[in-house]
């Protein structure tokens, strides 16, 4: 029996955008819009229309020739920035979705986690939902009787078991989702970026249960922006960038490209980033520093006071309140400080269509280094402008404790404190 459980050939997805999607036709329909397309080409030309690739649906590819194969037992991430295709990857591999080049070959049963209640119901209850699910991973019904005590505790929603999904929160759906899922006995369990909707406590739980399902020899196949947990449960990585396979190998090498790319990326001008994701309602416009008297910096000392500026521009109608936030992320990727507005009680209301957010830090506590910023902004209706890695923020050593010390080698905080001796 051969040792590779999921094997990728040149696998390609193309997209129409920007117009209607083609539905399915029938034979007869088929064979009618093949004879009429040497007139329909004629009538063009007569007309001085262009025909070819100008006169057709703009196309994407959201994947582009990507190959690679996953070992039984083995523990792959797959990391790239939003639109890299890694969520359409998952989708091809759990024949949600069909390629347009290529295919994939998967051996063995492939239990799911990708957008948040999919392969759910919403008519019928948690329980319903358990059985379902288990029916179509191909498990008789005694199999799922004998996981479904485990399957409602994991979760923690066993008031909510006998509600139609429907009535469920996301993060709700997300727990009974990743508890099917994970104790089903998939032998290939594919995980997207979901676990982000759970709270951090069930995030760590699910991180476990990850780690657990592969030291039992499953495979795994986990898409994360938590580059803390690809190290973490990964032994190899696979980086997508615009649709393509950009690097592959060892967990920690991938990760360092896929950051240092980051970083790269970071020194462009927000305008020109295509990435970003939300409603844009607000759009930012630039991230930098200024110091307390309000001139910009390049640099900040531990210590220091510090105003953290992103100005913005609105796009759409007036918005009753905006929430800002941003966190600062270490070079594995790991949140160190998150800056929200909320959290001060400083929600912002009827703001003027351009300006500028300020957050001012007083006495900055991280040590020497470079970091990555990630910046976020919402209404009631959710995310409106979300950029991943959108500056760098450059830490330089400073008299933290007014004595003429460096900060250096001691962690990555400087905490104000004091010491006496008793006795």
């Amino acid at each position: 029996m051969s040792d590779i459980a999921i094997r990728v050939e040149k696998l390609s997805k193309q997209y129409r955008i920007g117009g209607p999607q083609p539905r399915y036709k029938t034979l007869r329909e088929s064979l009618t819009e093949a004879a009429q397309a040497p007139f329909r080409r004629a009538a063009k030309l007569l007309r001085g229309e262009a025909y070819g690739a100008a006169g057709l649906d703009e196309t994407i590819w959201a994947l582009k020739d990507v190959s690679f194969s996953v070992d039984r037992g083995e523990v792959v991430g797959i990391i790239g920035r939003n639109g890299a295709g890694k969520s359409t990857l998952l989708k091809i591999l759990s024949r949600i979705t069909e390629p347009t080049e290529g295919h994939a070959e998967i051996r063995g049963r492939v239990g799911s986690l990708l957008e948040v209640g999919t392969g759910f119901h919403p008519e019928l209850t948690g329980r319903e939902n358990i059985y379902l699910n288990g029916a179509i991973l191909g498990m008789k019904r005694a199999e799922i009787e004998e996981k479904f005590n485990e399957i409602v505790a994991f979760s923690e929603i066993e008031r909510f078991i006998d509600t139609p999904i429907k009535h469920y929160s996301s993060g709700m759906t997300v727990r009974l989702a990743f508890s099917v899922a994970a104790h089903l006995e998939p032998e290939i369990l594919l995980v997207d970026e979901v676990l982000a909707v759970g709270d951090v406590a069930f995030q760590k739980k699910c991180l476990g249960k990850m780690d657990t399902i592969a030291s039992e020899g499953r495979t795994v196949l986990f898409v994360s922006h938590n580059m803390e947990s690809i190290l973490n449960l990964c032994s190899r990585g696979i980086l997508l960038e615009v649709g393509r396979k950009a690097a592959e190998g060892p967990v920690d090498d991938v990760v360092q490209e896929y950051l240092a790319a980051s970083f790269a990326r970071s020194e462009c001008a927000l305008s020109e980033r295509t990435d970003r994701t939300g409603n844009g309602r607000i759009r930012f416009k630039a991230f930098f520093m200024r110091d307390k008297e309000g001139n910009p910096i390049g640099s900040v000392a531990t210590g220091d006071t510090v105003d953290f500026v992103l100005p913005y521009e609105m796009v759409d109608k007036p918005i009753p309140k905006v929430t800002v936030w941003f966190w600062i992320l270490d070079t594995r990727g790991r949140g160190l400080l998150c800056f929200w507005s909320r959290l001060t009680g400083e929600d912002f209301k009827d703001i003027l269509p351009k300006g500028e957010f300020v957050c001012r830090v007083p006495c900055f506590p991280l040590t020497p280094g470079t970091y990555a910023v990630d910046i976020r902004s919402a209404d009631a209706d959710g995310p409106m402008d979300c950029v991943e890695n959108a500056a760098r923020v450059e830490v330089v050593t400073g008299d933290f404790f007014g004595t003429g010390r460096a900060l250096k080698g001691i962690g990555d905080f400087a905490c104000k404190h004091s010491w006496r001796l008793s006795g």
